[in-house]
């Protein structure tokens, strides 16, 4: 990839981060992409972009998709300290109780939290959704109340949870577009896509017993590109599916709600998915192995100036036939040595087609070392022979 040069603006300030925006593509699908489904959607997952909708905010039952929520809550909880994938759970007899799918776990019996969590990924178990609401929450009702509290947050404002199984109950539902922005949400965790994969595994009890669990996402095995995913069935709700696939540099992520049987959810997931590759692309804007053209001024080094990079890749995301104009803006922070590789220097404000699309933090690519006495008199020799 070429450095930076001729798109980089002038202007270097300090400033506030911006703010990643998107806006939504018009949908260019020409026939509907869903068979016998209540409603649809697809998203861009790097930019939550919507390429394909229908009837993307009717609000429905959506069965066990809801435990897209119940394990973004114990994920929320790992990240914050408060709960370790080596921790045990005791099963309590309400959990052990569940009905529905489920891996059969012994009421006193203890479980990591690592298996459990593969437990609902891999095979839906209401068991172990139950007996990990309790561990975070100290209740189901206590951790239904967070459910919703995260939705919200999350801007999901046509969803409501009554459990974090999904098994029928009064009062509860959501709608396609909120179910993408909540699975979108959870598979920012990447320790997601270590259970997600996993097609066939036996779930091993403190007594030895195994239980059998089959991912209940077939495209696992029939879409080479999707790799995660949650379904969904009850007879209120029909059959329903959220999935994610990635091709190359594009991660899309889909919904469908309300089919009228597995075939229909599953295939008309894999035509969106089609449509969403064959039609969008993501575009490598900056690179984080590319040094920039323009070095920063460091104070009180022994250099005046330090290489810098990207801290990570930036994509832009746009239809194959569009060519969106790209422009940055390098921002450089008062950087002091010493200075060690990877330091954050400043930033790179990405607009396309001149909104703010990104901002990347610019790191620097290079150690520079704090200027000694020594140091400082070679530079005034040195100025003093010029």
């Amino acid at each position: 990839m070429k450095k930076l040069c001729a798109l980089i603006l002038s202007t270097c300030v300090v400033a506030s981060t911006g703010v990643m925006t998107g806006f939504t593509l018009e949908n260019n699908a020409k026939t509907s992409l869903v068979s016998n489904c209540k409603s649809a959607y697809l998203m861009d997952y790097g930019s939550g972009e919507c390429l394909y909708k229908e009837n993307e905010t009717m609000r429905t039952p959506i069965a066990s998709v809801c435990k897209v929520m119940t394990l973004t809550l114990v994920f929320d909880a790992i990240r914050a300290g408060e709960l370790n994938l080596t921790d045990v759970v005791t099963v309590s007899e309400n959990a052990a109780g569940m009905g529905g799918s489920q891996v059969f776990l012994d009421k006193g019996c203890e479980y990591t939290v690592d298996n459990l969590i593969k437990s609902i990924i891999v095979c839906s178990a209401n068991d172990s959704c139950v007996a990990l609401s309790e561990t975070v929450a100290g209740g189901e009702e206590e951790f239904v109340a967070r459910m919703n509290a995260k939705a919200t947050e999350l801007g999901c404002n046509d969803t409501l949870f009554a459990n974090c199984t999904g098994l029928p109950r009064e009062t509860q539902y959501s709608c396609a577009k909120d179910v993408a922005v909540m699975f979108s949400n959870l598979i920012k965790n990447e320790d997601y896509f270590r259970y997600s994969k996993i097609w066939l595994e036996d779930f091993v009890h403190p007594d030895n017993r195994t239980t059998s669990m089959t991912n209940t996402n077939k495209l696992i095995r029939k879409y080479s590109f999707c790799d995660g995913g949650k379904t969904g069935f009850t007879n209120e709700a029909g059959f329903c599916l959220a999935s994610t696939a990635k091709k190359n540099d594009l991660r899309l992520v889909s919904v469908v709600l309300g089919a009228s049987s597995s075939d229909d959810r599953f295939n008309s997931t894999v035509k969106m998915f089609d449509y969403g590759f064959a039609n969008f692309k993501n575009k490598v804007v900056l690179d984080k192995d590319v040094t920039l053209n323009d070095e920063f001024a460091v104070r009180g080094g022994k250099k005046d100036s330090v290489a810098v990079r990207p801290e990570r890749n930036s994509y832009i995301f746009s239809a194959v036939d569009k060519s969106p104009e790209i422009t940055h803006n390098v921002i450089a922070y008062e950087v002091k040595a010493p200075v060690a590789p990877d330091t954050v220097v400043g930033k790179i404000e990405v607009y396309k087609d001149g909104v703010l699309a990104d901002t990347v933090n610019v790191v620097a690519a290079e150690a520079v070392e704090r200027a000694s006495f020594g140091d400082y008199f070679v530079q005034i020799a040195d100025n003093w022979n010029l």
